[in-house]
């Protein structure tokens, strides 16, 4: 049997093509199905188009030209359904032991033997920190959902990317009074250019307000301190929407013992032609290849993932006439 461990759209993906081949598998995630797209802001919509989305020959029908948040999350629901996946969802695997061909996989509710694991946890389980005092105060969220909480109240939204920017636009449009703090000279290159003019102007006009080359400092109960290079100012403040990115679930990755690329990103060591880690036995996909560089793999590049590892699965146990 093999264990996959992350019920997003890859991993979906894998355990489609295990059953394809007669694998048999279990997928187990410590969240709810596809847990990433579900924690994405409720009115979000992608930047792929629907079709880039798809798994498993299962058509993706949006009412849009891209498909939005929710429309995903019934998308692959569906396909669930589909192909009747069987996914333990609210489990989170806590040990592995033994060896390629012979693992143990503890989780908080069962223990299963398996020959073979795929990780494909993706990275927007786990937020990147900003690492300042008061970080920690309940103002400050790393997740964002919908505009209407924060409504007439005075919000920081800091980083410079698509997060920060639909963020930025939403809760202004529903009254907010909207700051942004983004460490570098300008906003990332990878916005969605459908929306980047919007933020511009905005910016512009001096509708939102925005420190560029700057960061946070420090966050206090009713102001924030940012450093700017015109010098340190105080920020009347309510609300701190930290939009400052995700990473992988480095933290399992080392309790698997595998190891990383000597590079800025720590990249997990794998297998291009096979998708393998560092560890007989023990796969990647998706996000998680790209170590901190999480723009790297996305839904629509990563699917192939799945197929490359089930081949060598299948080819493997053929070759030692196991069957899985």
């Amino acid at each position: 049997m093999v264990v996959i461990i992350g019920a997003g759209p890859i991993g979906l993906a894998c355990g489609i093509a295990l059953k394809k081949k007669d694998i048999p598998f279990i997928i187990i995630e410590k969240g709810c199905l596809v847990n990433s797209v579900f924690h994405y802001p409720t009115n979000m919509t992608f930047f792929s188009t629907s079709d880039r989305l798809e798994i498993g020959g299962v058509p993706f029908i949006s009412h849009g030209v891209k498909a939005t948040r929710r429309e995903a999350l019934e998308y692959y629901r569906r396909v669930k359904d589909a192909y009747e996946l069987p996914v333990n969802v609210y489990e989170e695997v806590q040990d592995v032991r033994g060896t390629d061909g012979a693992f143990t996989v503890k989780t908080s509710k069962a223990v299963y033997e398996a020959e073979k694991i795929i990780v494909s946890t993706g990275f927007y389980g786990i937020p990147h920190r900003m690492n300042v005092p008061g970080e920690d105060l309940p103002k400050v969220k790393h997740y964002y959902d919908e505009p209407h909480p924060y409504a007439g109240l005075k919000v920081l939204v800091v980083g410079g990317g698509n997060s920060a920017v639909d963020v930025a636009l939403e809760t202004y449009r529903c009254g907010s009074k909207v700051s942004m703090v983004v460490r570098d000279p300008e906003l990332k290159p990878g916005v969605k250019y459908w929306v980047k003019p919007d933020i511009m102007n905005r910016i512009k006009e001096g509708a939102i307000n925005c420190w560029f080359n700057s960061t946070v400092k420090e966050i206090r109960e009713d102001e924030v301190v940012i450093s700017t290079p015109e010098g340190e100012i105080r920020l009347p403040n309510d609300f701190v929407l930290a939009m400052t990115g995700y990473e992988p679930s480095f933290a399992l990755l080392e309790m698997l013992s595998l190891s990383f690329e000597e590079d800025e990103h720590r990249t997990p060591v794998f297998n291009p032609e096979t998708m393998e880690s560092s560890r007989a036995g023990i796969y990647l996909a998706g996000v998680v290849c790209g170590g901190y560089n999480t723009s790297k793999w996305f839904i629509e590049n990563s699917i192939v993932h799945a197929d490359i590892i089930a081949e060598h699965i299948s080819g493997v146990s053929e070759k030692a006439g196991t069957g899985v």
